[in-house]
């Protein structure tokens, strides 16, 4: 285990306060947490995670991406919300599909969202990285990826929140042009 996860002292230590004398402020979206699969118990992590964010300067936007889809539920929900931190709706290997996550959701917890547009579904790092290389054209379309993609857009649009979308190589073998596509959508309408 290390020492220092979930350290509230040492995050404000080593990371906000350099964070805010570097004064990058206005050009930069919110601190991801990214906490793969590992074997704590929901209550426990969700318990520490809330004991951080209770810990935390509230001057900051704050999203955490979970890689344990049994996280998601009503008790994760909350402790997110009530802080104010963001869950991220994430495209990866063992996570259910976007729609899914926010059905489980429920609601968005934060006054914006975050998307991590990562791997297909059901399929390893590994696996995603030698199929999307040299990374220089599509390789496979994931309709349902865009298509949950602009819908939690224009949910978060239609409630005044902003959105940021992370976008990898490995999603579909070329970020720009998944990106493109996400943008030509959502200027039709979905």
């Amino acid at each position: 285990m290390n020492p220092n996860f979930r350290n509230a002292d040492a995050f404000t230590k080593l990371v906000l306060q350099p964070y805010r004398d570097a004064q990058f402020g206005p050009n930069t979206g919110p601190f991801l947490y990214e906490f793969q699969r590992h074997g704590l118990p929901a209550e426990e992590f969700i318990g520490k995670l809330d004991d951080f964010f209770g810990s935390v300067s509230t001057d900051f936007r704050y999203a955490v991406e979970i890689r344990n889809a049994g996280l998601l539920g009503p008790r994760y929900h909350d402790m997110l919300r009530a802080h104010g931190v963001a869950h991220v709706y994430n495209h990866w290997s063992y996570m259910p599909p976007l729609a899914e996550q926010h059905q489980r959701m429920k609601t968005m917890t934060a006054p914006f969202t975050v998307l991590r547009l990562l791997t297909p579904l059901k399929m390893t790092y590994e696996a995603a990285k030698k199929r999307a290389e040299p990374y220089d054209k599509i390789v496979g379309e994931l309709p349902e990826m865009p298509k949950d993609t602009v819908s939690l857009i224009q949910e978060a649009t239609a409630e005044n929140r902003s959105t940021y979308v992370l976008v990898n190589n490995r999603a579909e073998g070329n970020a720009p042009l998944t990106i493109q596509a996400l943008i030509d959508r959502l200027q039709t309408g979905g």
